[in-house]
């Protein structure tokens, strides 16, 4: 016999009846475990690869010519390039200005970019997002996998061992 006891934020013992009533699905939920049920949900995977740090990279290429390592961070917004992504762009004519927007940079400084639309951002060997808005950040800096472009593969998840990025809203089309 297992003996549960569920402690509510207030420090008071739920009512047996209220435990009687979520044990059911409890059970069911411990059955799956950690990771079942879900893994379906997820049809592509990409490698994700770490540069010495404890930030993790995905490869890929935008408009299906320019490689580019991506840092994956969900707390950025927006897909981020820097200035010479954007001068590859525009030298294949494929940059196509949208806005421009304020951004809070890491260090909580905030500087006014542009916002420019790639056609088409492929993540590993076979995720294509499309239509993906990316703002262009000043100097060297790496360019960034944020928001704007894993909201559109959701629902997505990252593995740490082995590092990947699952996917599931990838257009699959080769380019």
């Amino acid at each position: 016999m297992i003996a549960i006891t569920v402690i509510t934020p207030s420090n008071r013992e739920l009512p047996m009846k209220t435990l009687r009533i979520y044990l059911p699905f409890l059970a069911v939920l411990s059955m799956l475990g950690p990771g079942k049920g879900y893994a379906s949900e997820f049809n592509l995977q990409v490698p994700m690869h770490s540069k010495g740090a404890t930030t993790y990279y995905v490869s890929g290429f935008i408009n299906g010519s320019i490689a580019s390592d991506f840092l994956v961070d969900t707390g950025s917004g927006y897909v981020t390039i820097n200035t010479q992504t954007l001068k590859l762009l525009k030298r294949e004519g494929s940059a196509e200005f949208v806005k421009k927007i304020s951004a809070i940079m890491a260090d909580g400084s905030e500087t006014v970019v542009p916002v420019y639309r790639i056609a088409t951002l492929k993540l590993g060997d076979s995720c294509i997002i499309q239509n993906v808005e990316a703002a262009v950040m000043p100097g060297s800096a790496p360019n960034i996998l944020g928001l704007s472009a894993l909201k559109k593969a959701a629902p997505f998840a990252l593995t740490i061992t082995p590092p990947t990025l699952r996917l599931t809203g990838c257009g699959t089309a080769s380019i």
